[in-house]
């Protein structure tokens, strides 16, 4: 695992273009060990030492004082998502139009199609199915009853959808696609994957780059201590584990993140709702939890 200051040679080597993205890779993650924590190196110990104060900087106290941070590095995958979205958008703007050709040899090559059923008198969508009943079919919309059902052609829809893409008849998710995923698109979700697919393969490296440069700024800010302070165990996990802190109002109780108080020091109409709506939400999980449904 790379100390602290390793990662800032890494990044700088990288910025300016010393070492390639693959290797910088290499280095970053081929160190890693399964269990492996930050915390846990020696470079960590040593500098924490340094970083930490006599007393806990949200209780005051002084027993079990840790590092204790208050954001944490995002994964390399988001940023790498995000930046392609970004290049997506970029590449849709700048290229707003896809050849007709091209997008029919995309859809055919990459989704299957599952035609949606229409009525072969009115051409309404999804007529209903019925299983003792005969005919097979009937229309929902003009009430016609029939056995076969009609289809639309993948080029019928393609054509209909290079004429209007806001039609009724292509905003069916009838394609779906043939990765592991089988996700189900209509003809623009399918559009965007194939400018998204355009953008990633044109700019890959660059998408890869930003992504990861993005990450290591953030393991380089999470061991730096920049966004963390000195806490006790208990102030340590109520903020982590649950989500609280200690209220700056009284500094006795604890209180989510989002509030601006603890309940004890609300006024008094908003304490006592408060309070009522807690106990109701307790007597209705027990309930649900005598009658099994918890």
């Amino acid at each position: 695992m790379l100390t602290y200051s390793e990662l800032i040679e890494l990044r700088d080597k990288l910025t300016k273009n010393e070492i390639r993205l693959e290797l910088a890779k290499t280095q970053f993650w081929g160190d890693l060990k399964e269990g492996q924590r930050s915390w846990n190196t020696k470079d960590w110990q040593e500098r924490r030492i340094k970083f930490l104060k006599d007393k806990c900087e949200i209780c005051s106290g002084t027993e079990t004082l840790t590092v204790q941070h208050l954001s944490h590095p995002r994964k390399y995958s988001e940023y790498l998502r995000e930046i392609t979205r970004k290049y997506a958008q970029d590449h849709i703007d700048t290229n707003p139009q896809i050849n007709k050709s091209e997008f029919t040899d995309y859809l055919l090559k990459n989704h299957e199609y599952e035609p949606v059923p229409l009525c072969p008198n009115c051409k309404n969508k999804n007529p209903s199915i019925r299983v003792k009943k005969t005919p097979k079919y009937r229309c929902a919309d003009c009430k016609h009853e029939f056995d076969e059902a009609i289809y639309r052609s993948v080029n019928e829809l393609i054509s209909i959808f290079y004429e209007n893409e806001d039609a009724y008849e292509i905003v069916d998710r009838c394609f779906v696609s043939k990765d592991k995923w089988r996700n189900k698109n209509n003809l623009s979700s399918v559009r965007y994957w194939m400018q998204r697919e355009r953008a990633k393969n044109k700019d890959s490296e660059t998408i890869e780059k930003e992504a990861f440069l993005l990450h290591l700024n953030d393991c380089i800010k999470y061991l730096s201590f920049e966004d963390a302070i000195t806490a006790c165990k208990k102030c340590a996990y109520n903020f982590d584990v649950n989500g609280m802190e200690l209220c700056p109002k009284c500094k006795q109780h604890y209180k989510g993140l989002q509030y601006p108080t603890c309940i004890e020091c609300l006024p008094e109409e908003r304490r006592k709702a408060a309070l009522e709506s807690i106990q109701f939400r307790k007597e209705w999980h027990e309930m649900h939890k005598k009658l099994g449904i918890d």
